[in-house]
């Protein structure tokens, strides 16, 4: 039986449970057929995941382009010369690396001497492939929390498969080994999306699963307890309290000395927090002063304010994405003096920044590239200057300074990486307030031969006249005559920004063979700042879709590329920004690939951690707020009757973040319908949909032969 024939022998098959599949559209009162879709470890639902994927994987790795694409790109994963990401815990510089011998990787250290080398004698420091070999669970890595000073004891979270929830346990990083619970000896919590943060050596504050009531609806911890070592979980003290409709509740202890601090926190939703400071009593709460919405960090006596709202104190208005320092002490007084550090414009906005003991070093965006600026206050009167850095495309920033040590000789270096869309990622080691001494550490070697491929900015103009940037990415030898086949990727949400990037799986798996890449910087997203993201939120949430229409419009006009050649490509908030493009604006596309998305916003909010996501959506059990969403929840507005391009639905059976029923039910509801689409759901991976290399270079594989396939010329 062939392929069309087995797709539409199951679209037969489902279409059984709808009152009908000629229907324009699912209404809104319809029963939903495919909730049992949503059972994660259902039977049933395995059973209709365990076929799709069967169909799937021979549709797509039957092909000629599947097994050389899986090889370039697992050769990517795996290579060499990739640089060791690092973060700093006293003299040591811990990474977690993974290769084809390591597949879950090595939690691994070396010294800052010993990093400079190119090639460091790494100590391994637990090894997960052992672990999950010796304990029969498939351990995936979620990171660790270490007590300073010496960072010897260790809050390590594991998890199986990939998921968020994870197990917490006690590691000694100098034995090398997991510190028993039993006797009462280690700190160990069952699987759960725990909080966890160290009080003293023999004291932890603990946010988890605490039995019924101690979770929000979001499913993140709703209590704080503060557990004593030696004693039972059951006998923790209870030391703070959110609501059920919070998104979580969490807590942070600074030890810098001279200005030893503890904050607890509830996150009201996903962009407002109230934080409450714990008096010298162990036991009184100050609520902070300032707007639930503010981005506060203290930095030793110091108070750093970055307003997500225009912010009006006396006379003196603020704008958002503005930053903002004040005395610590004199602001919990009641004192309201600033020092403006960053004021935005329509173009500039502040991306990051990194602190060390006397300087900030800001990272500015500016039109989606990324310049540095530095703050200095060595002494009494602060100091501001420009600071000379690769330009344009994108810098990240790491402090190497340690607040928690008394003496500590990097108080002064950050870490510095550049990379554009063509230019492999170099890492450098910085000295605040010296440019020249700027020291290369690593760098990686081209991961494509970029030979006569080039990179544009263009602008898009959406419904509404707004100028949307996007970058593409030429091949070499491509011309603007309407038959390239383009990849356009988006995301849109979460103030998160598309800045320039170097990819080898984008280079080997697209560019490489002759195909544009398009990054589409829509509102939604972070490019612009607060303002930016805010234009496409909840009753705006459609301008991201006009905006990543009005570049495909665009890449069309231009003969960049024409329908018949172009696909969409986008993950989680992404999934649902391709999601409701696809049902908008079907006639634009002959590809869509659709990554752990969420697609029924109509019950978005009550699948596993969607109920954090309200600030960004709305609510759909309110009427008012139901009404814009469900004018563009791509699972109530799939018709039956029309022409949709091809989709490639992609998520984890393991995510719990997303629930994969999403995408499981849109699958289910247009094969009803008579669409055409491939479903693929990996058993493992969590949200990022893959646990290890080769679990990603087959998901990329199967997603690059779907394109090709579909929009080769």
């Amino acid at each position: 039986m062939n392929t069309h024939a087995i797709l539409a022998t199951l679209a037969a098959t489902l279409s059984l449970l709808l009152p009908s599949s000629k229907a324009a559209s699912m209404p809104d009162s319809t029963p939903d057929p495919y909730l049992w879709l949503e059972d994660v470890q259902g039977e049933r639902a395995l059973d209709w995941v365990r076929q799709h994927n069967t169909t799937s994987t021979r549709v797509l790795q039957g092909g000629t382009d599947y097994a050389p694409l899986r090889q370039d790109l697992l050769k990517v994963l795996n290579a060499r010369d990739r640089i060791p990401v690092v973060s700093r815990r006293g003299p040591w510089f811990y990474n977690l690396w993974q290769d084809e011998n390591h597949k879950r990787g090595l939690w691994r250290r070396a010294t800052l001497v010993e990093y400079r080398k190119p090639e460091p004698a790494w100590e391994t420091v637990l090894d997960l492939d052992a672990l999950g070999a010796a304990e029969q669970e498939s351990w995936v890595f979620h990171g660790a929390n270490c007590l300073a000073p010496d960072y010897r004891r260790c809050l390590v979270s594991l998890s199986r498969g990939g998921a968020d929830a994870h197990f917490v346990r006690e590691f000694d990083s100098v034995t090398k080994t997991f510190v028993d619970d039993k006797g009462g000896k280690g700190f160990v919590l069952p699987e759960a999306k725990s909080e966890v943060e160290w009080l003293d050596a023999d004291h932890i504050y603990v946010g988890t699963d605490f039995g019924p009531g101690s979770m929000t609806d979001s499913g993140y911890p709703r209590v704080i307890k503060l557990w004593q070592r030696g004693t039972p979980l059951s006998e923790a003290k209870t030391v703070f309290e959110g609501k059920a409709a919070d998104v979580s509740v969490s807590v942070q202890v600074d030890r810098t000395p001279g200005a030893e601090r503890t904050i607890f926190s509830r996150a009201l939703d996903f962009y407002n927090s109230e934080r409450f400071l714990l008096g010298a009593d162990g036991t009184t709460l100050q609520r902070l002063d300032m707007p639930s919405d503010m981005h506060a960090q203290f930095w030793g006596q110091r108070l750093l304010l970055h307003p997500r709202s225009d912010w009006t104190i006396g006379k003196k208005r603020y704008p958002s994405g503005s930053l903002l320092l004040a005395d610590a002490a004199a602001y919990l007084r009641g004192e309201r003096k600033f020092t403006v550090l960053f004021t935005p414009t329509k173009t500039r906005s502040l991306d990051d920044y990194a602190l060390t003991r006397d300087q900030l070093i800001l990272n500015v965006s500016e039109n989606v590239a990324s310049r540095l600026e530095q703050w200095s206050f060595a002494s009494v009167k602060p100091a501001h200057r420009k600071i000379a850095a690769p330009f344009p495309g994108k810098l990240s920033l790491a402090s190497l300074y340690d607040s928690e040590l008394a003496q500590d000789e990097l108080a002064d270096r950050y870490l510095v990486n550049y990379a554009d869309f063509l230019t492999p990622d170099t890492l450098y080691l910085a000295r605040a307030g010296a440019d020249d001494t700027r020291e290369k550490l690593k760098s990686r070697e081209p991961q494509f031969d970029a030979t006569g491929m080039k990179v544009e900015q263009r602008f898009a103009t959406s419904k509404d006249g707004t100028k949307v940037p996007y970058f593409v990415l030429w091949p070499a030898g491509a011309k603007a005559d309407g038959a390239n086949p383009t990849l356009l990727y988006g995301y849109g949400g979460f103030e998160i920004s598309m800045a320039p990037a170097y990819s080898g799986g984008r280079g080997l798996g697209w560019l490489g063979r002759g195909g544009v890449l398009v990054i589409a910087n829509i509102r939604g997203g972070g490019e612009f700042g607060p303002a930016w993201h805010q234009a496409a939120v909840k009753a705006h949430k459609q301008r991201s879709y006009d905006d990543f229409i009005a570049v495909a419009q665009d890449l069309i006009k231009r003969k960049i590329s024409s329908p018949k050649h172009l696909g969409i490509m986008g993950g989680s908030n992404g999934g649902l920004l391709v999601g409701a493009t696809l049902v908008q604006r079907p006639d634009l596309f002959n590809a869509v690939v659709c990554q752990v998305p969420l697609l029924d916003m109509r019950r978005y909010h009550k699948l596993l951690a969607g109920a954090s996501w309200m600030a960004e959506y709305g609510d759909p059990d309110q009427p008012a707020e139901w009404a814009w969403i469900s004018k563009y929840s791509p699972y109530q507005n799939a018709k039956g009757g029309v022409k949709y391009p091809k989709v490639l639905f992609t998520t984890s059976t393991r995510d719990d973040r997303v629930h994969p029923g999403h995408a499981r039910k849109m699958a289910a509801l247009l094969e009803s319908q008579g669409h055409d689409l491939l479903y693929y759901e990996n058993i493992e991976g969590g949200h990022g949909g893959a646990a290890d290399n080769e679990q990603r270079a087959t998901m990329q594989a199967l997603e690059y032969s779907f394109l090709w396939q579909q929009l080769g010329r």
